[in-house]
């Protein structure tokens, strides 16, 4: 009789599978080198009978299937094959006894299984619950159904049965209603709605009631599903839970450590105002202190504050200006752990007319004693009439905000120059470009005037006390294969996920439990949502693209397009079901338009916008923005993917675990160096001594050096065009890092500034390598030197037109020095103090010496250069490094984003 069940190591029975046997034997065959297909299917077949043969429709143990294979590997003479094959086992099983360690349990599910070590370590680490001993009382699969069942809620209360879009009906809100009542009693399919499910469901059922929306009371709702009436809803929570722990899509942090949780606040983006009097500041620390403590990031303009020296009238003493009061918020997110799970984290924006300006630049210098702002990324907000001051040479005004008059006047140059040398330095201040996030900005008149403020990490540009929840999916999911085994990207899959995961996010605004009443009231008036992707550098890999080509880059555009498209696509219908956004009407889109830039360049549709538009214009949009793109660091690394839409940060490095230290390599680098037979534990040493990367080794093939390209071997520029292809086609705007070798020089800032300026990105975040953690230590003995990135030639080509296409531009950009790598190499931009100038260091941070720090000076330096949970957990000292425009810890994904 033929085998038809096999029984997992944690009892279960599941189906017999030949293919999962031919995929090991293959892995195998693989790393020796062997690529012989009729082989390997003869393999298969003996090992398949000789199953049969010895079971005779019997249950076998998956132990004594792996010892077949063993051994009908050694009869066929394939003794290095049965050697890689024991040794696969091997590993499998030290792996396993890493994960029962990592979860504390005993037996792993199939779910902890598909994750991998690390995925899980940061999963335990920071998302899943604990008791009140700090021990882990939730394991994986808990945590993802919990976030899908909360998810769905609003689909029952959207349902046609109970739910009318137009309103009517006089069934009251309930207010004493106790949520722990029920807890156990009500379930949708075979998921169980805990307490604080319960808490949500009737939150929003109030809310809906007192719209006169909800066709029956309560307490029939809650009859309804004890009696299965929305069992349908079963398959929904199924898909949301399937496509989460396949990895397919992953929401931002807040929503999967709270959902169904205390807390149950979800979003992670909020903006808070801050007006120019003591009651508005003292608001507004208390506000950080609600939001981030909840979970969320907060961003903030100082510019309606009065300069530093300015007359306060109460008491006739002079004001201590913007930069001092960020300094309180500071301290108030210092003592903040969000959500029990790390400090806050701020975005700090001055505009750049503000007297203060100047002290704000360089507001996070370092100098012995001075509090360096820990908790904020900072940004200057630039506007068009900067840049024309600049192109035409024209001293600028700086206005004092309390009585718009000017106080003096400056050198735009000197200013733009100054500000590039603090970005090159200390990787502070970032630019925010005010003029191209509101040049499409179709909410400006429903909200009665231009965005100014954005989140931490700056991908989402909101109004004051408006929030913004997030969710990034997986690319690399959707690259296929054909019969020959030819990569194919599946966008009619990518489509369907696209509009399932904005579905998600407009849930999560109904069972959101916002932190302030403004923020539930704003955030509702737009709904805005934010569909984001992660995972482009593995996807380019699989598919054969480098990222740092036109191939490339018009892979970036289409995935935006789709990304945006699709997302529409869900809000134009969820308004037929559920109504628009609230200021729907208000808005610029009952016109015709849209916030996407892409949207007005014809030749760059993929996709049918004519269409679309005329249905926005027909019945609305549910929400009144759908994209963005925000860094994923822990995110991605339980999705088992590259961040966000970054290159990846080393192709292989070390990593040390309980059971010792290993490499770790890339999976799509690892599978390609096995299918060529390239696999060796001598050259995974030889890439991770050459910083993680491929390029300059001999070993390794020149189209596999083209392909598998990290951060660092793109150059600035192709980084700049990778930002501003997807920005064409996202309704918010990305989070990327500007990577630059340690040698790069002000000039290349400056040009870097312009570039992304005039291609249409909406911000710009420059980390030049070295300039986070080159004043914190020294590295001794000669080093390999990096292979120097080039620029592809369709960046040569891009910055010669941008330049050429206007002249004035050549004052602040040599296109043939650039292009050379000598820009600004021959001359000094500025006379520093040998305080103020890091020293050139070329050695990457995995090949330092341990830092001999100063015990008073670990508090200073966490979150600034060194992971503060690694520290505070296990005592050691992890360099972050820069990705997303966040710093990020590469061993556990804390950032400085609280979305990631």
């Amino acid at each position: 009789m033929v085998v038809e069940k096999v029984m997992k190591r944690d009892g279960r029975i599941v189906p017999f599978d030949k293919d999962r046997i031919r995929w090991a034997i293959q892995r195998a065959m693989l790393e020796k080198g062997v690529r012989d297909e009729k082989l390997l299917n003869r393999v298969v077949r003996r090992v398949v009978r000789r199953i049969n043969e010895l079971y005779d429709g019997r249950i076998p143990h998956i132990e004594n299937i792996q010892d077949i294979v063993e051994l009908e590997l050694m009869r066929v003479g394939l003794f290095d094959v049965a050697k890689a094959y024991i040794l696969y086992r091997k590993k499998k099983a030290e792996i396993r006894e890493e994960k029962k360690k990592i979860l504390n349990k005993d037996r792993l599910d199939d779910i902890d299984k598909r994750f991998s070590i690390n995925a899980l370590r940061v999963l335990a680490s920071r998302y899943l619950q604990r008791d009140e001993k700090g021990k882990i009382a939730e394991s994986p699969r808990e945590l993802f159904e919990r976030v899908a069942v909360l998810s769905v809620i609003p689909d029952v209360l959207h349902d046609p049965s109970v739910f009318s879009k137009e309103g009517g009906f006089d069934h009251r809100p309930v207010y004493d209603f106790k949520a722990e009542d029920y807890e156990g009693k009500l379930s949708i399919g075979r998921f169980r709605l805990n307490r604080y499910h319960i808490e949500r469901l009737v939150s929003l059922y109030n809310e809906l009631a007192s719209e006169g929306k909800m066709k029956v009371p309560l307490e029939e709702i809650l009859r309804m599903i004890e009696n299965g009436a929305f069992d349908c809803y079963e398959d929904e929570i199924e898909e949301y839970f399937r496509l989460m722990t396949e990895q397919v899509f992953m929401p931002n942090t807040p929503a999967l450590i709270n959902s169904g949780r205390p807390l149950g606040m979800l979003s992670a983006c909020f903006v808070v105002p801050i007006e120019d009097d003591m009651e508005s500041i003292m608001k507004a620390a208390h506000d950080v202190a609600m939001i981030q403590k909840a979970g969320g990031g907060t961003g903030l303009n100082f510019s309606k504050l009065r300069p530093e020296g300015d007359l306060v009238g109460t008491t006739t003493g002079a004001a201590s200006g913007p930069v001092s009061f960020m300094h309180l918020i500071d301290a108030v997110s210092d003592v903040i752990k969000q959500g029990g799970v790390r400090r806050g984290a701020n975005m700090g924006i001055l505009e750049v007319w503000h007297p203060d300006i100047e002290k704000f630049i360089h507001a996070k210098e370092r100098n012995t004693g001075t509090n360096v702002l820990s908790n904020f990324n900072i940004s200057v907000g630039l506007w068009g009439d900067f840049w024309e001051a600049l192109k035409e040479g024209k001293r600028y005004p700086l206005i004092n905000p309390r009585t718009g008059e000017k106080v003096k006047e400056v050198d735009p140059k000197s200013l733009f120059e100054e500000l590039a040398y603090m970005a090159w330095s200390k990787a502070d201040p970032g630019v925010v470009f005010f003029d191209v996030i509101n040049r499409r900005n179709v909410l400006a008149e429903a909200k009665g005037g231009p965005i100014r403020a954005t989140n931490p990490c700056g991908e989402e540009p909101l109004y004051e006390y408006e929030s913004c929840n997030l969710a990034s999916i997986n690319l690399a999911k959707f690259v296929k294969y054909d019969e020959e085994g030819k990569p194919y990207f599946d966008w009619d899959e990518y489509a369907h996920v696209i509009q399932k995961v904005a579905k998600y996010l407009d849930n999560a605004i109904d069972v959101n439990k916002f932190p302030l009443p403004e923020i539930d009231h704003n955030t509702k008036l737009t709904r805005r949502i934010g569909v984001g992707m992660m995972g482009l550098a593995d996807a380019l890999f699989k598919l054969g693209i480098p990222y740092n080509s036109e191939e490339g880059f018009a892979f970036m555009r289409k995935a935006a397009e789709y990304l945006t498209f699709y997302a529409y696509k869900y809000s134009v219908e969820a308004a037929k079901k559920r109504g628009t956004f609230p200021l729907y009407e208000k808005s610029r889109y009952k016109d015709g338009e849209l916030p996407v830039e892409g949207f007005y360049h014809r030749e760059t549709w993929n996709l049918s916008w004519d269409e679309l538009v005329e249905e926005i214009k027909r019945y609305g949009v549910r929400n009144g923005m759908v994209t963005t793109c925000p860094p994923t660091g822990s995110v991605s690394m339980i999705a088992d993917t590259s961040s966000g839409i970054e290159p990846i940060f080393a192709l292989v490095y070390k990593k040390s675990v309980t059971v010792g230290e290993f490499y770790y390599v890339d999976p799509v680098f690892e599978a390609e160096l096995k299918k060529r037979g390239l696999w060796s534990d001598e050259i995974l040493k030889k890439i991770s001594d050459n910083y993680g990367s491929v390029q300059g080794l001999e070993e390794i093939p020149e189209d596999m050096q083209r392909i598998f390209v990290t951060s660092m071997d793109v150059h600035w520029l192709d980084h700049i065009l990778a930002q501003a292809n997807i920005q064409l086609w996202l309704t918010d705007s990305a989070s990327k890092t500007i990577n630059m070798p340690n040698d790069a020089t002000v000039e290349d800032v400056k040009a870097a500034y312009l570039l992304a300026y005039k291609l249409g990105c909406k911000g710009i975040t420059v980390y030049r390598d070295g300039s986070l953690s080159v004043q914190v230590y020294s590295v001794e003995g000669e080093k390999k030197k990096r292979v120097p990135a080039k620029p592809s030639d369709y960046a040569m080509k891009k910055l010669k037109a941008v330049v050429e296409a206007e002249p004035w531009l050549e004052k602040f950009i040599n296109v043939e020095a650039i292009l050379s790598g000598t820009n600004g190499k021959r001359k000094l931009t500025f006379s520093v103090s040998p305080l103020t100038v890091p020293k050139p260091v070329h050695e990457h941070p995995h090949h330092a010496e341990k830092p001999d720090i100063p015990e008073e000076k670990i508090k200073e330096l966490l979150g600034v250069v060194y992971c503060p949970v690694c520290y505070e957990r296990d005592g050691e000292l992890v360099e972050l490094k820069m990705e997303s425009g966040c710093a990020t810890c590469p061993r556990c994904g804390w950032s400085k984003c609280v979305i990631s």
